[in-house]
């Protein structure tokens, strides 16, 4: 299997992460790359760096007011007289009402879900090349039935113009909707412990990609407004999309369960090509702790997931510094590969 890595994604660095109102060292540490990387040889991968796109595949998701505010905001940010190192917001609009402002503060809150996705000097640049990760996992799907993606920056919690959790562009929704333009029908199953909501908001409206979601239940979990059972989409996209929470310390065969589901309607739903967004964070010893997927639970849930015999790729999401991160990256590799 084809591992696609730039470099360049290892400059994000961020500090800070606000929990419970007390500053704490980000766990979305370059680090993670490491980690990863090494999960990925072991199960066997080769390495490939991805090409430049250009900007084209990600403004079909992006708009350009966005990607621009990505591009400039912290050097915007340090024009400001006493401002941190990174763009972190001090103030959210409700978006049902209002207008963009023109300053980087009041940009920063209309663009900046939560605090969590701090933007320093190497943010766009190691984000960019994250969403090329995904393209060129993309185009080697369709030629050798499934690739990976480590992408760091992950992007699920990306809206369409809102970076959030981490994750400023959504790599996944990036190449599914690449693929889409080369005439596939595309469904994505994200199986982070934290529910996709930026990938939901992204296609809620459509009903030519299918989304779906198994993680922990948002009641008082991160995004703790979307990731509910009742959100089934909008419009045309009504019934395109399928959450499925599960309670607390949910294990391998209560995981397991809910993907079955989702394989029963991305069936139905006649996809030819498949998004994985994968998080690894539903393992039992991640620092989240949400849910308890075992390290051979990977390996399980990889074997469902290809049984579908769709084109794949697979795109990294979540998954934070602990002992077992490698490994859980190996199992599911491996038991995608060697899936009967």
């Amino acid at each position: 299997m084809k591992a696609f890595l730039d470099p360049r994604q290892s400059r994000h660095d961020p500090r800070m992460f606000l929990k419970a109102g007390v500053p704490r060292p980000n766990p979305e540490a370059p680090g993670r790359v490491d980690r990863l990387r090494e999960g990925a040889l072991a199960a066997g991968c080769t390495l490939v760096a991805p090409r430049d796109n250009g900007s084209g595949p990600i403004a079909a998701i992006h708009p350009a007011e966005y990607l621009d505010f990505l591009a400039t905001a912290h050097d915007r940010w340090q024009s400001v007289d006493g401002a941190s190192d990174e763009v972190i917001p001090n103030v959210h609009p409700s978006r049902h009402a209002g207008s963009r402002p023109d300053g980087i503060v009041g940009q920063a809150g209309w663009h900046m879900a939560d605090t969590a996705c701090p933007i320093a000097a190497d943010t766009w640049t190691s984000a960019y090349w994250s969403a090329q990760t995904a393209l060129g996992a993309a185009d080697a799907a369709l030629q050798d039935g499934v690739a990976y993606a480590l992408c760091r920056p992950p992007g699920h919690h990306a809206f369409a113009d809102m970076a959030g959790g981490f994750c400023f562009l959504n790599n996944a929704a990036i190449a599914a909707q690449s693929l889409t333009t080369q005439g596939r029908r595309v469904a994505i199953i994200d199986i982070d412990v934290h529910h996709g909501n930026g990938t939901q908001g992204i296609f809620y409206q459509r009903g030519d990609v299918l989304t779906v979601s198994v993680h922990a239940d948002p009641a008082a979990f991160y995004p703790f407004f979307w990731g509910h059972a009742h959100e089934r989409g909008a419009g045309p996209g009504e019934g395109a999309n399928l959450n499925l929470p599960l309670p607390f310390g949910t294990g391998d065969d209560g995981f397991l369960a809910a993907v079955e589901t989702a394989c029963g309607r991305i069936a139905l739903f006649g996809a030819d090509s498949l998004v994985v967004s994968l998080g690894l964070d539903a393992h039992e010893g991640d620092p989240f702790r949400a849910l308890a997927v075992t390290t051979p639970g990977f390996s399980r849930i990889a074997a469902r997931l290809a049984d579908l015999r769709l084109p794949s790729v697979l795109v990294q999401e979540g998954g934070y510094l602990q002992p077992a991160l490698g490994d859980n990256l190996a199992h599911f590799l491996t038991g995608w590969s060697t899936a009967p």
